[in-house]
């Protein structure tokens, strides 16, 4: 019996304002025979204040990621090549890490990564809002950042400089996958 080979399952994490939705996006359109998935797609059981959850340790298995794994699995079954994970944890999460073939990190500078999220959230808003947001990311939010590039990044095994333009970050990734065993 010929048993079909499972799609590979490539997990990518930034910062918020990283490029990690641009980049799967455009590797989901562009790959043949390949699916995304979007982690805020979900409304998953989890820590409710993420500033608070990173004080008290950052316990990625506070987050229930059921929905999300089912998805996957379901994802898994069709005749796919490549199945590309909008996905903030890396391997950190034990009930994920067994189907994470591949997990990268997109590196994008801080301060690009939080021009980037008030133009993408906040272009609507009041100067006064702006600057309230600033301001938190300035005394609390630049933490959680951070947090994310002591921990994820370093848990990634791929880093792709998310200054690039998305084609050349999905020409990066793709060529490190052909060499995948």
């Amino acid at each position: 019996m010929n048993e079909r080979i499972k799609p590979v399952v490539i997990a990518i994490a930034s910062v918020s304002g990283g490029g990690k939705t641009t980049l799967v996006n455009h590797l989901a359109t562009h790959i043949n025979r390949s699916k995304a998935l979007f982690f805020d797609d979900y409304d998953l059981d989890g820590p409710d204040d993420v500033m608070e959850w990173i004080e008290r340790g950052a316990n990625i298995h506070e987050w229930n990621l059921d929905p999300f794994i089912e998805d996957l699995k379901k994802l898994q079954k069709d005749p796919l090549n490549y199945i590309f994970l909008d996905y903030p944890f890396a391997y950190q999460h034990a009930h994920m890490k067994k189907f994470i073939d591949l997990a990268v990190f997109i590196e994008t500078p801080l301060d690009i990564s939080l021009a980037r999220r008030i133009s993408r959230d906040f272009h609507n808003s009041s100067v006064e809002d702006i600057m309230k947001r600033v301001n938190h990311y300035a005394t609390r939010g630049r933490y959680a950042y951070l947090h994310m590039l002591e921990t994820i990044r370093v848990d990634s095994d791929l880093l792709v400089d998310g200054t690039m333009p998305v084609e050349v970050l999905g020409g990066q990734l793709m060529k490190k996958v052909r060499w995948m065993p």
